[in-house]
């Protein structure tokens, strides 16, 4: 019962500490830089997955966490995408855009791509998903927060500039919180599974962001949108990931679905950060 409540919230005021670092003018930048914003969310909603299912055709993982694998690569970037766009010298506001749209888009197509794979994947074995009851319950834990951070951000500027800083730093603690506690209650299954299952989220990371490169260099975009691409395409929201497959689960347990999530949730560390390097070099402004 206590996780039942504790991770919805947790979650829902990570995406809040997400909406207070947006504005209304991200969501119009749809309009004002068409061909990137495209781009990236076709790649986010449609490659990502893709790329995710062509490989678990190629390594043997169980059912389970093969479900697991493909509910995180239909969630969208998270906060830390962001951040990290920065640092590699990405544009910074393309990156909040298809954060913030991704985000919101994620509600329509996290619910029917996760049915399809769960009967891909699981078949009769697999838990009943109530598509509508799945959007419902992630528009309420990402949509509505987003959007009570993004009015307090655009009516109280003064006061989301004094909380703003401490509510990214509150927010980034509850990620590592919540990545903990699911490897931690699914440790057995992580210790059965590492060899296999740790080189396909970390190759799966590596291969979002080749996908994010390939793709930009292919249709022109210059070094700043290209990098934003592609770190927004490796840094998945591994947060939502525990919470969708603790939605399906329903058992008020992180159940063996979380799992995947949780081990990106680390290694995607472990992949970017030295990316970053590398885009700069391979995409320069």
């Amino acid at each position: 019962m206590l996780l039942e409540v504790v991770l919805p919230l947790s979650l829902a005021f990570i995406m809040f500490s997400l909406g207070l670092g947006l504005t209304f003018a991200d969501f119009r930048r749809v309009l004002s830089m068409p061909v990137p914003v495209l781009v990236g969310l076709v790649l986010q909603i449609i490659g990502v997955p893709l790329v995710a299912f062509a490989v678990l055709q190629v390594v043997s993982l169980p059912p389970v966490l093969a479900f697991g694998v493909m509910i995180l690569s239909f969630c969208p970037g998270g906060v830390t995408s962001n951040v990290l766009t920065r640092l590699s010298g990405g544009t910074v506001a393309l990156s909040i855009t298809l954060t913030a749209v991704a985000s919101l888009l994620s509600v329509l197509t996290v619910p029917w791509f996760t049915a399809l794979a769960s009967t891909h994947f699981l078949g009769d074995a697999g838990p009943e998903i109530d598509v509508s009851s799945l959007a419902i319950a992630m528009a309420a834990i990402t949509v509505v927060p987003v959007f009570i951070g993004l009015l307090l951000n655009r009516f109280l500027p003064g006061f989301v500039g004094r909380v703003g800083h401490l509510a990214e730093k509150l927010a980034m603690v509850l990620f590592v919180i919540i990545v903990i506690a699911a490897i931690a209650t699914n440790w057995a299954v992580l210790m059965e599974n590492l060899s296999s299952l740790g080189p396909v989220v970390v190759g799966m990371n590596a291969l979002f962001l080749v996908l994010g490169v390939v793709v930009a260099l292919a249709l022109g975009l210059s070094g700043g949108d290209g990098r934003a691409i592609a770190v927004e395409l490796g840094v998945q929201n591994a947060t939502l990931g525990i919470a969708v497959a603790a939605i399906i689960a329903g058992s008020g347990t992180l159940s063996d679905y979380a799992l995947p999530s949780a081990v990106y949730g680390i290694g995607m560390y472990i992949v970017t950060i030295p990316a970053i390097w590398l885009l700069r070099r391979v995409m320069p402004s």
